[in-house]
């Protein structure tokens, strides 16, 4: 099958939305967790988190702008300064999409979805106990990208949880074990296997893939 571009634009709207957030494959799955300065805490399902900078440690993830529609997370992360990005584990993939409903501000997805709240002594934002591996940020910037109407927000790592057995001793973390699920598209989630590790590239060390025309 070739779509044009013109295809892609005639098509029904749901398809073409599902068809352009799938074909970027698997993303890794999370839920962003946050807490109103009136004490309301948030929980959203995203799908954009993005490595950004190890030095400083910068995440970054993507969303709707702030007066589009309603945006709980944004607004908490504005007001406080702090949020959460947490895996969603393989054993909650369902929970963790129905977070995505339109909850009223006083309703928190936490306690609607099946999410029990946790929290690290010195840090405002609360985390979901059933992830494994957690990612306590303080707020840095938020990048407007006028082209899709979007906004990057940026924070910094204050705070990393995750299980011993899934971190090596080389700094990788081995996904599969810390049940880390993956999303494609708005609604498919996916178990993650692990495959292998390679060594950093070098040219005089590349095997010869080359093959036969």
């Amino acid at each position: 099958m070739h779509l044009t571009k013109q295809q892609i634009i005639d098509s029904d709207r749901i398809k073409r939305l599902n068809i352009i957030n799938s074909i970027t494959g698997i993303k890794p799955g999370n839920l962003v967790g946050s807490v109103s300065k009136s004490g309301n805490t948030n929980l959203a399902v995203i799908s954009s988190v993005v490595h950004l900078s190890s030095n400083p440690a910068l995440v970054g993830f993507i969303m709707r702008p702030h007066g589009e529609v309603k945006r709980d997370t944004y607004n908490n992360i504005k007001e406080t300064g702090a949020y959460t990005i947490n895996h969603i584990p393989t054993s909650h993939t369902e929970q963790a999409h129905y977070t995505s409903a339109k909850f009223d501000t006083e309703i928190s997805e936490f306690e609607r979805c099946g999410f029990k709240v946790e929290y690290i002594d010195g840090f405002d934002a609360p985390f979901a106990a059933e992830s494994q591996l957690k990612i306590g940020l303080s707020f840095v910037e938020e990048i407007p990208i006028p082209s899709s109407n979007t906004t990057m927000i940026v924070g910094q790592i204050e705070h990393l949880v995750l299980p011993e057995e899934a971190l090596k001793e080389t700094g990788y973390i081995n996904l599969e074990k810390a049940n880390s699920a993956g999303i494609s598209g708005l609604n498919s989630y996916y178990e993650l296997k692990y495959k292998a590790s390679y060594p950093y590239a070098r040219v005089s060390e590349v095997p010869n893939f080359e093959t036969e025309n």
